[in-house]
């Protein structure tokens, strides 16, 4: 029997859509060996589209993939897709805070790539994502651009800054960093950002407590050491969620941004 290669959609099933000009279908798609799950979401009106790849935070049910996120994406006029990761939402597997559900992103970079009339993949991480987003463009050089929104650049960083997360981190990632550091690096992109090559735009919140801005400055930091030129946005009056006016501003500008790296 053929296997089934990564990025492969196995089936596709109409989702209700919150907005009428945008489409969105339910994914089963191929990631390592297993069937997991996402969200498409497309403009009904045009044939040639940039692809968006939604990488979002949290874990199990925290942070979930939102419809209404995705078809405001998708709205600005990109081919968007929001893995769910393995375990989630009827997927397979079980979901590891970026270690091996890191695959999941990796093969919906692929997923959208396959897509007819994608011309550049552009990748997204919000919060947890932002690691899967910069460990996806280490993975994928050929990426257009990459942008994380108040996006965890350091695993043992949020490790140390969250201690009610602790308990969950140690269960999944097998210990504490102190103890096996190694496996916490696997999970920490600013040791590879050498081999990094799409343009990285870089957003947060001065005031975010859930994912500090010490995630945001450890990643400039050695983005520049490295000769490379971050573009960051630092708003000096927010958390880590963005008043709604100016979270709509934002997504706007970052879709105008990521628009003209591919130029």
């Amino acid at each position: 029997m053929e296997k089934a290669v990564d990025g492969k959609i196995i089936t596709m099933e109409t989702f209700p859509s919150p907005n009428p000009d945008i489409g969105l279908w339910l994914i089963t798609y191929m990631s390592g060996g297993l069937k997991v799950k996402g969200l498409l979401a497309k403009p009904l009106e045009g044939e040639t589209f940039d692809a968006f790849l939604y990488l979002r935070g949290g874990i199990k049910n925290v942070g979930k993939v939102r419809p209404a996120r995705i078809a405001q994406f998708a709205s600005e006029g990109f081919v968007v897709f929001a893995p769910f990761y393995r375990g989630n939402q009827g997927g397979e597997g079980d979901e590891d805070f970026a270690g091996e559900d890191r695959l999941d992103a990796f093969s919906a970079f692929q997923l959208l790539k396959g897509i007819p009339g994608v011309s550049h993949v552009h990748i997204f991480g919000f919060s947890r994502g932002g690691v899967m987003a910069l460990l996806t463009a280490l993975e994928f050089p050929e990426s257009a651009s990459v942008v994380t929104w108040g996006g965890v650049s350091d695993m043992s960083l949020t490790y140390v800054e969250r201690e009610d997360l602790r308990r969950m981190m140690k269960r999944v990632i097998g210990g504490t960093p102190v103890k096996y550091p190694e496996r916490y690096e696997s999970r920490t992109p600013l040791y590879e950002l050498e081999r990094l090559v799409p343009q990285v735009l870089i957003i947060h919140g001065v005031h975010d407590d859930n994912v500090s801005i010490d995630h945001a400055y450890r990643l400039e930091k050695r983005l520049k050491e490295l000769g490379k030129d971050p573009e960051t946005w630092y708003f000096d009056d927010f958390t880590h969620y963005f008043p709604p006016a100016v979270n709509r501003k934002v997504v706007k500008d970052l879709c105008a941004w990521m628009k003209r790296q591919a130029k």
